[in-house]
């Protein structure tokens, strides 16, 4: 078993998943997650290190090149991943309790993703046989040429705390696909759905070592994961800072990496929308999961021919959240996840009011019956900002939404592009001219339109910019795990002047 609970107040005891096997770091060390909500410490976790990491990857390799997962053809393959999805779903409200116990995050908000994620293994499990190389008409005579699609190896995905699972399946649903092993690192604050995931997978049927787990901290383990000479690839999902580090290291060993670092988003309403859309839209962009996604429209840039009458309902409407215990369908508004990134907006909050920017709601922590973790801040509207502000500049990752206001759509995508990253952005209208045209010019990896926040597996996913490169998502992202082999074939009865180039 993955965990055993003590008694009614014990926490968890968790081991980690190696090789098939459930097992302590390798020096027993542990350490603890908090219930964002409660503020209880309610689970004990493998504190992996170096030689953690050895293990993990040593056995995803081995299962790589020998016994049963290399030998599967493409179909059987295939259908294990489609099993496990099935597998996934019967287990999604398990795996949304425990996201929302580890990450504070809305139930309504995980269980919506969890019932969601075994598509990712339905659709990449189809996709696995469809992988082909191609015949080539080579201009050489008496020349077969063809192609061959292949697996990299072990594949290392290091995944945040705001959406464990649903950001590790975009990850490992394609690889596994492609006939890659996996070693995941979910983040030190997170990573009890993930380990609780393993479990599904040892029912599930994929071989040993196909599937791993490090838990425990980046300088501790991810890094010894990433440089570690058998990783073949790394899959990033975090902020900038950390994704510089890790992209240096995995640049020192000449891995390939994929990698989504954040953003700071436009979310663009024009005075030809629909304004009770516009208002939900803004409010779903940035204070659906306390602003804690990387796609959270945090710059919300309103057109000046109704910026006064927007502010006013949108202050409105967001003052009247409500804030609560996440695990009861009346909650709109859940904790901060973690104290770090509590203090992080608390932060930014005061930034934004020194540099001028006037506070329309909000800007303070909230006292939430029953809750006993302070991490609570309550929706935070900003108005009369510019866009050099750092709170306009800067990824806040929390409640905090900056309103900018513009002229026309020339200002309003000078604005939207004036910024390092270019993860998403929206638009609001109620002119199909000017969503073709705006979308168009956005430089951004995403652009909703009268829409916010909506993803999918079949659709494409990754940023411009800072905001990091590769895409997750959508069938051409399993090229992102395979490489091309070319093979030649000589048909012909003799061998040419062998010191010459053929």
């Amino acid at each position: 078993m993955a965990a055993a609970a003590q008694s009614a107040r014990a926490a968890v005891k968790y081991q980690t998943f190696i090789g098939g096997r459930w097992v302590d770091a390798a020096d027993g060390a542990t350490f603890e997650s908090e219930d964002p909500f409660s503020g209880e410490k309610w689970a004990l976790v493998p504190r992996c290190g170096a030689a953690d990491a050895d293990h993990a990857v040593e056995a995803a390799y081995a299962a790589f090149v020998s016994g049963a997962w290399p030998a599967l053809t493409a179909s059987a393959r295939g259908q294990m991943l489609y099993h496990l999805g099935d597998l996934v779903l019967e287990q999604a409200e398990m795996l949304a309790e425990i996201e929302v116990r580890d990450n504070g995050k809305l139930m309504t908000e995980m269980l919506a993703q969890t019932r969601y994620l075994g598509q990712w293994f339905r659709y990449f499990g189809g996709l696995a046989d469809k992988i082909e190389g191609s015949v080539i008409p080579i201009d050489k005579p008496d020349m077969l040429n063809f192609t061959r699609r292949e697996p990299l190896g072990v594949v290392a995905a290091i995944v945040p705390w705001n959406s464990p699972l649903l950001l590790m399946a975009w990850k490992i649903a394609p690889a596994l696909a492609a006939g890659n092993t996996v070693v995941v690192k979910p983040s030190e604050f997170t990573s009890c759905s993930t380990l609780e995931f393993a479990r599904i997978v040892e029912r599930s049927g994929l071989p040993p070592g196909v599937f791993n787990v490090l838990t425990g901290f980046g300088t501790e383990v991810g890094e010894p994961m990433v440089t570690h000479p058998k990783v073949a690839k790394v899959a990033f999902t975090g902020g900038d800072a950390s994704g510089r580090r890790v992209y240096q290291s995995a640049a020192a060993h000449l891995k390939p990496v994929v990698m989504e670092l954040g953003g700071k988003s436009p979310n663009i309403v024009f005075d030809d929308c629909v304004l009770d859309n516009a208002v939900n839209g803004a409010i779903g962009g940035i204070f659906a999961a306390s602003g804690q996604t990387c796609i959270a429209g945090s710059r919300l840039l309103v057109q000046d021919t109704m910026h006064d009458e927007f502010v006013e309902r949108l202050v409105k409407a967001a003052g009247a959240a409500k804030l609560g215990n996440p695990r009861l369908e009346t909650t709109q508004v859940g904790p901060i996840t973690t104290r770090p990134q509590h203090k992080k907006v608390l932060d930014y909050i005061s930034i934004g009011k020194n540099e001028g920017a006037k506070v329309a709601l909000g800007g303070t922590v909230a006292d939430v019956e029953g809750s006993n973790s302070g991490l609570f801040i309550l929706p935070s509207i900003f108005t009369g900002v510019s866009n050099h502000m750092r709170i306009a500049q800067e990824e806040i990752f929390g409640p905090v939404l900056g309103i900018i206001s513009f002229h026309d759509e020339e200002e309003a995508v000078a604005i939207a592009n004036e910024t390092n990253y270019g993860l998403a952005a929206g638009i609001w209208t109620g002119s199909i001219r000017r969503a073709v045209s705006v979308s168009a010019r956005l430089r951004a990896g995403t652009v909703w339109v009268n829409t916010y926040r909506a993803v999918s597996y079949m659709s494409p996913f990754g940023g411009y910019k800072n905001s990091g490169f590769g895409r997750e998502n959508g069938r051409h992202s399993i090229d992102e795990y395979l490489q091309t082999k070319s093979v030649w074939i000589n048909a012909a009865l003799g061998v040419p002047n062998p010191f010459s180039i053929r």
